[in-house]
């Protein structure tokens, strides 16, 4: 069986994170505009491959002066790096239908290796008879690994933004035609 080519559909995937914020809370975000593609063997999921590009830009925190912040050289620095990245590198087989999908992201310019816990949740064909299959992925980074090292300390003690930054992907993608 040869590889299967899926497209990654924007219009029902969520690329969202969420990072501590004042120590005791946590700040939800996602990016609005991205692509990408999944290739894959069935038969050796080792072979499968993802690729995809996010517009920094497309940041939404729902606080606009925050996003304003975040789209700044302090953060994303959207005018130098105006993507984030993701290529993978490798995928290993999980229990049932989880993976782990090895690969390089790319922040600010910074690659770094990280491991999507990966999940096939299903497979159906939409009303119009297109073949479409549902994953959901998580990892957590260090925002400062990519150079992300804006800060400032607390009266009370701690810092305004945490380090660690949690990734939650629910992608659904589409089968192109063979």
């Amino acid at each position: 069986m040869a590889r299967e080519l899926w497209d990654i559909d924007p219009s029902h995937t969520s690329i969202g994170f969420t990072v501590r914020h004042m120590v005791f809370a946590k700040v939800h975000g996602q990016f609005a505009k991205f692509k990408g593609s999944i290739e894959i063997d069935r038969e050796r999921p080792e072979n499968s491959a993802v690729a995809a590009t996010i517009e920094a830009g497309s940041i939404d925190t729902h606080e606009e002066k925050r996003d304003g912040h975040l789209r700044s050289p302090d953060f994303l620095d959207v005018e130098r790096f105006p993507e984030i990245a993701f290529r993978s590198t490798g995928v290993r087989r999980g229990q049932g239908e989880k993976l782990q999908v090895v690969g390089d992201l790319t922040i600010r310019g910074v690659t770094r290796p990280v491991t999507l816990d990966a999940e096939l949740l299903g497979e159906a064909k939409d009303p119009f008879g297109n073949a479409r299959a549902g994953f959901t992925a998580r990892t957590s980074l260090d925002r400062k690994d990519y150079g992300l090292k804006w800060n400032q300390v607390l009266e009370a003690g701690g810092v305004l933004v945490g380090d660690r930054v949690d990734i939650e992907l629910d992608v659904q993608a589409i089968r192109r035609a063979p």
